[in-house]
């Protein structure tokens, strides 16, 4: 079977290219594929479509570990986004049910999705039915247009449409300063088809999944998916591992909704960041833990006086050895604390 080969090019910089895959929601024969491509725009997301050809080569797949039967996650490297991972930073994955795929998060560029749905395709040639985006943060998102063009319903919290809407310009311009123009090609935010208030049933054939969206948290449009065939909580960023955590709501509602979670019955964890699967409830402790020490440290430098440029130089120094890329994300984390605490 084929897809459609693309190379995307800066305009301003006609040597600046990368190449992309344009895959479709049904297999293609050659002759489909060659009638498509006088239908590729000229111009994809910003990029200058310099060639398209039918190809049967497939990106390299993904590494993926099947935790549970039917359930695969991808390991993210615990790293900031640079050229040399192609945004490749969080854990994500996909469910397999007797007639469709779900995919949770897309990865932080199209590359990185592309090598998703390879990897998907290794298991199954099922269609993609839903991706099911966990928050908006960039690392997540980026890689939706590979499923946008599969034709996946996308799906994520109620808030997450107006959350990417008011940061896609921002999102966009650092990923490709980031990633550099050629990791970046073929990737962009994508608004979501469905937004959860509250509980959603998806039947991916003979196996249903629970989406609930939570209060601001992590971010305000932090969703998390159960699979009750094998007990399996995707988590996303609620839950990290080995990655310090990164507060972008409220860390009040965070140690609240994490204190939910524990609560959940579900066997295991996928968090947003670190390894595939953490034991339920014990993987929630380690960031439930820091956010307890960064509320409790925060409280302390309010009281004694300590302006925002003084406690920030301290607030959550005593967790620097059980997290990596701490001084990336705890002074930030720090700043978030002491600006919603101080008023309390």
């Amino acid at each position: 079977m084929f897809s459609i080969l693309l190379t995307l090019c800066l305009p301003s910089e006609i040597d600046t290219c990368a190449e992309r895959y344009l895959f479709t929601p049904e297999p293609l024969t050659k002759a489909q594929c060659l009638a498509q491509l006088g239908a590729v725009p000229s111009t994809i997301r910003s990029y200058a479509v310099s060639n398209a050809a039918c190809t049967e080569i497939m990106p390299e797949p993904l590494e993926m570990a099947e935790i549970a039967p039917g359930v695969f996650v991808h390991q993210g490297q615990v790293d900031v986004a640079k050229p040399q991972n192609q945004g490749d930073l969080a854990n994500i994955g996909f469910i397999i049910g007797e007639t469709s795929v779900a995919v949770i998060d897309a990865g932080g560029s199209a590359h990185v999705g592309e090598q998703l749905y390879a990897a998907i395709r290794t298991r199954t040639a099922l269609p993609v039915s839903h991706l099911i985006l966990t928050h908006m943060h960039p690392d997540h998102t980026l890689g939706a247009p590979v499923f946008k063009a599969l034709g996946a319903e996308i799906i994520g919290h109620a808030h997450l449409g107006d959350a990417l809407a008011n940061r896609v310009e921002t999102f966009e311009r650092n990923l490709q300063d980031l990633l550099g123009p050629q990791g970046f090609a073929g990737s962009g935010i994508v608004a979501p088809d469905i937004g959860v208030e509250d509980r959603l049933e998806l039947d991916l054939g003979g196996r249903k999944i629970l989406l609930q969206s939570h209060p601001t948290a992590h971010t305000d449009n932090d969703l998390t998916v159960y699979d009750p065939a094998t007990g399996t909580f995707w988590a996303g960023d609620l839950v990290f591992a080995d990655h310090t955590p990164a507060l972008d709501g409220s860390i009040r509602g965070w140690v609240a909704v994490l204190k939910t979670v524990a609560a959940h019955d579900g066997k295991r964890l996928v968090p947003g960041h670190g390894p595939v699967s953490l034991e339920m409830p014990g993987g929630v402790q380690a960031t439930l833990d820091y956010l307890t020490v960064l509320i409790d440290e925060t409280r302390a430098a309010i009281d004694k006086g300590d302006s925002l440029r003084t406690a920030i130089e301290y607030i959550g120094e005593s967790q620097r050895a059980d997290w990596q890329l701490f001084d990336e994300f705890n002074p930030r984390n720090a700043t978030a604390a002491y600006t919603e605490l101080e008023w309390e």
